[in-house]
């Protein structure tokens, strides 16, 4: 339909049926993020339980509603502007990269110097408020970043987060339970990609929930398998009452010593908004070409809101937009399961859902994400820039790596460090795989960007990339664990090095730039 028609008297739905697809799959994914973020709290960090269901979680039950209302009246508008009936809302929720971040960079160093779980908490609030600035700054050099960027380059980044730490885990975990996991996945593909009607109507993410539990609790009836507690009920159940947010100003407190915070916050904000300008570019791919702008300032607003309430975990628009209006998402959905997820914080509900419902029966729902987004990659790119999706993909899989050696060494007691990269050398290439995968995602991008422009012979523009990468990787913004003067100049080296025989390239090059219009001839 032509994006330029008068919205008349066009009045778009808010609700269609496919919105209970949509709905149940990006809920069970927020609350899958929520309860681990809840476990982070309380297991890892030792928080008490009114910081953790009395602040923490309240300040998420309204930072996320909000965000999710505002997506909701983006669709809308665009809905009702183009005359279409098929616009999605964009998905909504707490970053998930951020969650580990904040607890393991941030919050738990703290709480290991002072012993103080408050000054933790304080420093958490702080460095989620920087996040919030930085990504509100991107809000007016993201929109130009996307407009001079590959989409290979956007969704081949985006693609390797997605099948990296979105769904990489939660397939192995399935495989550990198939004869719950299987069964649900089975349903997941039968109705979200063959677009099999189930009986009565029931939505595919339900049903595939539905049949989860209650073959894990015949298991439990049957004494087969420990998959849960049912003692673990009754616990949740104390839980339950009323909470909620509190204003404050402990994020003030924890700005009193902010220099440490920037070395990983000016970073991770970094990475926000160029994961947000990538997932506004993976819903243009698939039909939705929302605002980037308004995009960054609902992100950059929420987690400042967020942190003033008391919650140090900043949202952001979700992966999966293209995969929730695949399943029939339309405008509703977003904004129910804001609501929804607010009335679980709000009364203390979430250790309820942990115990009544299997983990196994949630995960094939993160497993599907990364199959959707990651065929996007190359469905929406032009074929020829297969090979810089490709590339692109590489340093999410190399921090996905890392991050399994790094944990193997601390359960075994110990680090990378400790053994040094000769120790390493002789089973991972431990070294080489820490450099690719500092600043993973703008990484990606870059990458991925000169990659796609070499391959269309435009080499200024690869050139141009490759200096941009060379002052990235200097300063630490990439290759690097942490922000510096000569960060990788090594690194920053090879890029200029790259620079260099592109603009070489193009000096005694007469072939003419490929544009996407011939390929499709």
């Amino acid at each position: 339909m032509n994006n330029n028609v008068n919205s008349g008297g066009f009045k778009p739905r808010l609700w269609v049926s496919g919105d209970w697809n949509a709905f149940f799959g990006l809920f069970t994914n927020v609350l899958l993020n929520v309860i681990v973020l809840t476990t982070l709290c309380l297991y890892v960090l030792k928080m008490p339980d009114d910081i953790v269901f009395g602040r923490i979680l309240p300040a998420l039950g309204i930072a996320l509603p909000i965000g999710n209302l505002y997506y909701t009246w983006l669709a809308y508008q665009m809905a009702k502007r183009e005359g279409r009936s098929d616009v999605a809302a964009m998905p909504y929720g707490p970053s998930v990269p951020h969650m580990f971040i904040v607890v393991f960079v941030i919050m738990l160093p703290v709480l290991i110097k002072t012993d103080s779980v408050i000054l933790a908490w304080q420093a958490g609030l702080a460095w989620a408020f920087i996040i919030g600035v930085v990504v509100l700054i991107g809000a007016f050099v993201g929109p130009t970043i996307r407009k001079y960027t590959p989409r290979a380059a956007m969704l081949g980044t985006l693609a390797g987060i997605s099948i990296t730490f979105i769904s990489m885990r939660p397939a192995f975990q399935m495989w550990e339970v198939p004869w719950i996991s299987f069964v649900a996945f089975a349903i997941i593909l039968i109705s979200w990609m063959a677009n099999v009607r189930l009986p009565f109507g029931i939505p595919g993410g339900l049903a595939a929930i539905i049949v989860g539990t209650i073959f894990a609790w015949i298991a439990v009836a049957l004494n087969w398998s420990g998959v849960m507690e049912p003692t673990a009920v009754g616990e949740a159940i104390n839980q339950f009452g009323l909470y909620l947010p509190i204003p404050s100003t402990d994020v003030l407190t924890g700005l009193s010593d902010v220099l440490p915070l920037l070395a990983t916050a000016i970073p991770l904000g970094i990475y926000n908004f160029t994961e947000a300008m990538n997932n506004v570019e993976s819903a243009s791919a698939a039909g939705d070409d929302y605002n980037l702008r308004k995009i960054l300032f609902a992100d950059g607003i929420g987690a400042v809101v967020g942190s003033f309430l008391g919650s140090p975990f900043p949202p952001a628009v979700y992966i999966g937009h293209p995969g929730w209006k695949a399943v029939g998402g339309r405008i509703g959905y977003s904004l129910a399961t804001g609501v929804v997820i607010a009335a679980v914080l709000f009364f203390g509900l979430t250790a309820l859902f942990l115990a009544v419902i299997p983990l196994v029966a949630i995960l094939p729902i993160l497993l599907f994400i990364g199959l959707v987004i990651g065929a996007q990659a190359f469905q929406a790119s032009p074929s020829r820039h297969a090979p810089a999706v490709i590339l692109a993909l590489v340093p999410n899989i190399a921090i996905w790596g890392k991050t399994q050696v790094d944990n193997a060494l601390g359960a075994a007691g110990t680090n990378a460090v400790t053994v040094g990269y000769d120790g390493l050398s002789s089973t991972v290439v431990y070294q080489g795989m820490e450099l690719v995968a500092g600043g993973a995602v703008l990484a990606g991008l870059m990458l991925g960007a000169i990659a796609a422009f070499i391959i269309d012979k435009k080499f200024r523009w690869a050139a141009g990339y490759a200096l941009v990468a060379a002052v990235f990787a200097f300063f630490g913004f990439i290759h690097a664990e942490v922000l510096a003067i000569a960060a990788q100049p090594g690194i920053a080296l090879g890029y200029l090095m790259i620079a260099g025989v592109c603009m070489l390239v193009d000096r005694w090059s007469d072939e003419e730039p490929i544009s996407d219009l011939e390929e499709e001839e």
